[in-house]
């Protein structure tokens, strides 16, 4: 067959079905769509959509169709042909419109460089706090603590430190200091020293801070921190010719229960005459890491010649006696 102009690209055998009436479905020898189909009910065609549709190979009549022979027909206007997709690397740039590409259509990371290079160009052109061309210049006193990502609070009480963030300060040092004395005489053995101790009440005595509290010998600090700890014992030593002796121990807890003897000293004295009286101070000082005031205390102990030596103690002057200070934070 002869065309006039291009020949017609063959899209799809035309063909003709035919069917008995008398239902409202009715199974085709091919897929289809409504629009690609024509239905004949004797001989008088039918309206898309409104009389028949077409899904695959089944024709679906909105009404049941009259009985009879090969009443109802089906003409097939052509196979749907799907043209496919561009090939790879076939799309040139005329082939799109100008202005067709929107942001949405760009992937993330271009919108992203995008975004970052249109910063630097405004960037360069900055002016108030920050201008410059190539080199950016922060304006003095632009810098505020709002400006800054550190954590923690910012005010009069804090600083800012060097992992950025806001610390309060440290308590002043010595911000705790106390005295206790022995007020009366000791002879003999004491583990631990457990009466007659008792701040001083006289001479014009002050404390810094909060004062050690005291029970059966054992002293409870007021505050957590790196306390020290010195105790001076003043032993009255009676030789009468023989080796006389006084040691003098601090002993501490971490626990309330268990006690350890972190320092000791002795002192002593002995003469060759029949009678002689000396007298022995032993000093002893230990740094305490208190964590705890509920399970970190101290106690004192002394160990003398009990027939011959004596720990002396005085409610009027200071002989044995011991000072807390607190020297900083734990």
């Amino acid at each position: 067959m002869s065309y006039i102009g291009n020949q017609p690209p063959d899209i799809g055998a035309y063909d003709v079905e035919s069917f008995n009436g008398g239902g409202t479905s009715f199974t085709l020898k091919k897929a289809a769509t409504t629009p690609s189909v024509l239905l004949f009910i004797d001989g008088v065609r039918q309206t898309p959509t409104d009389a028949y549709s077409v899904s695959g190979v089944t024709l679906t009549t909105t009404a049941t169709t009259p009985s009879g022979t090969d009443n109802v027909t089906v003409m097939f206007m052509g196979d749907v042909v799907d043209i496919g997709a561009p090939s790879a690397d076939t799309v040139s740039t005329a082939k799109i419109q100008d202005d067709a590409v929107t942001a949405a259509k760009l992937a993330n990371s271009i919108n992203t460089e995008i975004a970052a290079n249109t910063a630097k160009v405004t960037n360069a052109t900055h002016t108030g706090d920050v201008t410059g061309a190539t080199a950016l210049t922060i304006a003095a006193d632009a810098v505020d603590i709002a400006m800054l990502s550190a954590t923690g609070t910012a005010d009069a009480t804090t600083f800012l430190r060097g992992d950025n963030s806001w610390a309060a300060t440290s308590s002043p040092a010595l911000s705790h200091v106390s005295q206790w004395v022995l007020t009366a005489e000791v002879a003999g053995n004491a583990a631990p020293l457990s009466t007659s101790l008792a701040e001083p009440s006289r001479d014009g005595y002050a404390r810094v801070g909060s004062a050690m509290t005291e029970s059966s010998g054992v002293f409870t600090f007021p505050a957590t921190g790196i306390w020290r700890i010195d105790a001076q014992f003043v032993c009255q030593i009676i030789s009468n010719g023989n080796f006389r002796y006084g040691r003098g121990a601090i002993y501490i807890t971490t626990d309330n229960a268990t006690w350890d003897q972190a320092a000791n000293a002795s002192g002593s004295h002995t003469d060759s005459s029949s009678y002689d009286e000396g007298a022995a101070q032993i000093s002893i000082t230990h740094i305490f890491d208190v964590t705890d005031t509920s399970t970190h205390k101290v106690r004192f102990h002394i160990t003398q010649d009990s027939t011959s030596t004596y720990l002396l103690g005085n409610a009027n002057y200071t002989h044995t006696n011991f000072i807390f200070s607190k020297l900083g934070d734990t």
